[in-house]
C-alpha cells in the first residue's frame, strides 16, 4: 500500500527511479527498492524528502500467502495408487487428476502411454509403486482377478496405515477378501460407484456412490483421509449412499444383475433402430448400449460373487416361461373356439337369414350397392372435421382430447357407457350405433382393441353412413386391419391405416417428435376426399409428430422387432415385481420406466401384437434362444471353474505328497514359487 508523507500538501506527481542499491544481476530480486521523487513545485531540494518503498510481489515464490495456499492444497489432496489401469481405472483417474490429486498406477498390461497422457505416473513393478507410499490403494481390477492381484502386492513396502479401497460391483466378496488378506493395521473402505464410462460420460452428478467404512483407524488423520477420499465423489455431485456390503449385494442382485442380464439378452438379438421407434424401444436400445461396453467377466462376476444373483436368474426364467405359457394358452383357447364354434356360427347365420336383421341387410346391401360415390356437401365447413370415434376407452379418450382442442367436432360410440367422460371432454356420446352413423361423420376412427376389431366393425350399420366416409384405424398391427377393411368395406369407402407409436403414458407430455405411421390404403381421386385425408393427418402434424409414410407390411416387420420385444420385456420384468432401490443405476431406472410404460396396457393389446403380427412368433423364438444361450454361457463358465478347482485340488494333493518325500524342501523353493514377473507374463 503506497502512502505519502503528511508533509506533502497535495497529491504529487511521482517519478519512479531505480535505487542505487538495485542490482539487476543479483540472483535475489526481492525486495526491490525504488526512489520515488515527487515533483513538488516551489519547494527547495532541502525540503524534499525521498521515499523508499519496499514492496513484495504476490507472485514471488516465497510469498507468505502462496505458502499458505500450497500448504492448504497439499493438505486437501491425496496420493492415490490405482491398481488395475484398464477402462474403469482410467475413467476414475481423469477426475482424480483434474481435482489435483497425485495419481500413480500399476497394471499387468502396459498402459504407460495412456497414463502419461492423463498425467498419471505409471509403474510396471508393484514394488516400485508401493515404495512411493501412496495414501490410498484403489483396487480397480475385475472381480475375478481381484484376489490374485491383491495377494501379489508387496504389502510390506507400504506404510502400515495405508487406506485400501475397492470399486467392485459386489461388496461382500471384496469386504471378506480385504479382511482376510490385509493386516489389521491397514484401513479398509468398500465402495461401488454405480456408474461407468458410458452411463457417466456426461458427468457424475446425481449418480449413486455406495460405500461402507469397514475398518478405519481412530486417529484424526486416518478419519480425515477417508473423508477426503469420499469427498472426491461428493464434489462431483454423486449421491452418497452409506450402506452395508450385505445390503448392497441384496439390492444389486435385483437392479444391476437384472439390468445386465436383460441388456445382454437384447444384445444377442442385435436390435437396431427402426424408422418407427417407440420411446420404450429406445430405452431398450439405450440399455443395450450402456451394457455392451462391459466385459463378460464383469457380468460373470456379478453372477458368481453375489449369492442373490442365482435366485434372480431363476425368477427371470420363471417369469419368461409364465408369459409364454400365458400367450400359448390364450392361443390354444382361440383355436379351440374356432374348431368347436363352427356349428354355432352356422346356426347363427341361419337365424340371421330367417330374421333378416340389420346385420344381414348390411351384408346384402354390399352386393347391390353402386360404386358411385356421393360428393361431399359443399355447404359444410371443411376447415374442421366431424370425427366419429368407435371404441371410447383409454386410447379413444386420449385422442379425443387433442382432436377437440384443435376445434374438430367429435362423436363417440362404445359398448360401455362413457357418457359422463364424453361430456367432460366436449364429445357427443351415442350408445346406439344407428344413431351414431346417422350423424354422418366424415371420418370413422376405430379405437377398439385388436381382438374385438372385427366384431365391432361387422356390427356397424354401414348403410347409414355416407358412401364417401373415411375409415381409419389406430391398431398396433397394420396388415390385419388393412385386410379387414378391404374385405369388409364397400369400394366407395376410403381407407387410411395409421399407428400412433405412443399412448397415454408415453405421450402424456405431448406428441412432439413421436412417430405417427400411416398408409393411404384407398383414397378416392376426388379433390375433396384427398383433402379430407390430409386434414386428418394434419391433426398429428400440428402436434409435432414425426410423420412416417410406410406400408402396412413394412410396419409390421419393424414393429415385431421393436414394439413386441419392448412389451415382452416389460411384461416379464413386471412379473418380477421390480421396485426402486436406494442404489438404482441408470440402466435399472430404464427398466423401471419400461415396466411403467407397458404396465398400463392390457394383455389383450399384447396378445394382439403376438397373434396378429406374423413376425412376432419369430421374435419370441429369438428372445427365448438368446436367454437360453446366455444361461448356457453363464453355467458353462461356472462348470469350467468348478472343474478346474476339482482337478487342481487333486494336483495339489499329489504335489504335497511328493514334497514330503524330499529331504530339503527349501532347495526347490525358487522353482516351486513362481516369481511375480512369471505370474505377470502368464496373466498377460
Amino acid at each position: 500500500m503506497l502512502s505519502l508523507s503528511p508533509l506533502h500538501p497535495f497529491p504529487p506527481k511521482l517519478i519512479l527511479t531505480r535505487s542505487p542499491f538495485f542490482n539487476p544481476q543479483s540472483p535475489n530480486l526481492y525486495p526491490q527498492s525504488f526512489n520515488l521523487s515527487p515533483k513538488i513545485p516551489n519547494l527547495s531540494p532541502k525540503r524534499r524528502r525521498s521515499l523508499k518503498i519496499k514492496s513484495l510481489d504476490a507472485a514471488q515464490l516465497f510469498d507468505y500467502e502462496t505458502k499458505l495456499a500450497a500448504q492448504y492444497h497439499s493438505s486437501q489432496t491425496l496420493k492415490i495408487a490405482i491398481i488395475g489401469f484398464g477402462n474403469f481405472g482410467q475413467f476414475l483417474a481423469k477426475t482424480l487428476t483434474r481435482q489435483g490429486h497425485t495419481v500413480l498406477a500399476y497394471s499387468r498390461s502396459d498402459h504407460s502411454k495412456t497414463a502419461a497422457a492423463l498425467g498419471v505416473s505409471f509403474f510396471s513393478n508393484p514394488h516400485d509403486l508401493c515404495e512411493q507410499h501412496p495414501h490410498v490403494i484403489l483396487l480397480c481390477t475385475s472381480i475375478i482377478s481381484a484376489e490374485e492381484v491383491l495377494n501379489s502386492l508387496p504389502l510390506q513396502r507400504l506404510r502400515r496405515n495405508t487406506l485400501f479401497a475397492d470399486v467392485l460391483s459386489v461388496k461382500e466378496f471384496s469386504k471378506a477378501l480385504f479382511l482376510k488378506s490385509l493386516p489389521s493395521y491397514f484401513d479398509v473402505i468398500c465402495t461401488h460407484p454405480m456408474f461407468g464410462p458410458e452411463s457417466a460420460k456426461n458427468g457424475w452428478n446425481g449418480l449413486c456412490f455406495v460405500y461402507e467404512k469397514v475398518r478405519i483407524g481412530s486417529e484424526a488423520s486416518r478419519v480425515s483421509r477417508c473423508d477426503k477420499f469420499l469427498s472426491i465423489f461428493e464434489r462431483e455431485g454423486c449421491e452418497m449412499v452409506e450402506m452395508s456390503c450385505a445390503e448392497h449385494d441384496k439390492f444389486a442382485a435385483e437392479s444391476q444383475f437384472i439390468t445386465h442380464t436383460v441388456g445382454r439378452v437384447l444384445g444377442m438379438l442385435r436390435l437396431e433402430s427402426t424408422p418407427i421407434n417407440t420411446r420404450g424401444y429406445e430405452t431398450l436400445l439405450d440399455l443395450v448400449e450402456n451394457t455392451a461396453g462391459d466385459s463378460f467377466d464383469l457380468y460373470y462376476g456379478l453372477f458368481m460373487y453375489n449369492k442373490n444373483a442365482l435366485e434372480m436368474l431363476e425368477r427371470l426364467d420363471l417369469a419368461f416361461e409364465d408369459l409364454k405359457k400365458q400367450l400359448f394358452g390364450r392361443l390354444h383357447d382361440v383355436a379351440r373356439n374356432q374348431l368347436f364354434g363352427n356349428a354355432e356360427k352356422v346356426r347363427t347365420l341361419q337365424e340371421e337369414y330367417v330374421n333378416q336383421n340389420g346385420a344381414a341387410l348390411v351384408r346384402s346391401s354390399k352386393a347391390v350397392r353402386s360404386p358411385k360415390v356421393d360428393i361431399l356437401d359443399s355447404s359444410e365447413d371443411h376447415s374442421r372435421l366431424k370425427i366419429g370415434i368407435v371404441g371410447f376407452g383409454n386410447f379413444g379418450q386420449f385422442l379425443a382430447k387433442t382432436i377437440v382442442r384443435q376445434g374438430h367436432k367429435v362423436l363417440a360410440y362404445s359398448r360401455s357407457d362413457y357418457s359422463d367422460v364424453a361430456q367432460q371432454l366436449g364429445v357427443s356420446y351415442f350408445s346406439d350405433a344407428d344413431d351414431f352413423c346417422e350423424e354422418h361423420p366424415e371420418v370413422i376412427l376405430l379405437c377398439t382393441s385388436i381382438l374385438s376389431t372385427k366384431k365391432v366393425l361387422m356390427s356397424l350399420p354401414l348403410q347409414r353412413l355416407k358412401r364417401s366416409t373415411l375409415f381409419v384405424d389406430v391398431l398396433s398391427v397394420k396388415e390385419f386391419p388393412r385386410s379387414l377393411f378391404l374385405q369388409n368395406l364397400p369400394l366407395d369407402f376410403d381407407i387410411l391405416c395409421t399407428h400412433p407409436m405412443f399412448g397415454p403414458e408415453s405421450g402424456k407430455n405431448g406428441w412432439n417428435g413421436l412417430a405417427f405411421v400411416y398408409d393411404r390404403v384407398r383414397i378416392g381421386n376426388d379433390e375433396s376426399r384427398v383433402s379430407r385425408c390430409d386434414q386428418f393427418l394434419d391433426i398429428f402434424v400440428q402436434e409435432g409428430c414425426r410423420m412416417v409414410d410406410m406400408s402396412c407390411e413394412e410396419h409390421d416387420k419393424h414393429a415385431a422387432g421393436s414394439q413386441f420385444i419392448t412389451h415382452t420385456m416389460g411384461r416379464v420384468l413386471e412379473k418380477l415385481g421390480l421396485e426402486s432401490t436406494p442404489v438404482n443405476t441408470k440402466g435399472y431406472k430404464t427398466l423401471l420406466n419400461l415396466v411403467e410404460n407397458t404396465a398400463g396396457d392390457s394383455f389383450d393389446l399384447y396378445y394382439g401384437l403376438f397373434m396378429y403380427n406374423v413376425n412376432a412368433m419369430e421374435q419370441l423364438k429369438r428372445l427365448d434362444l438368446a436367454f437360453e444361450a446366455l444361461k448356457k454361457q453363464l453355467f458353462g463358465r461356472l462348470h469350467g471353474v468348478l472343474r478346474k478347482q476339482l482337478f487342481e485340488n487333486a494336483d495339489d494333493s499329489q504335489v504335497m505328497k511328493e514334497q514330503h518325500l524330499l529331504p530339503t524342501p527349501l532347495e526347490n523353493e525358487s522353482a516351486a514359487t513362481p516369481s511375480f514377473e512369471a505370474l505377470n507374463s502368464q496373466n498377460n
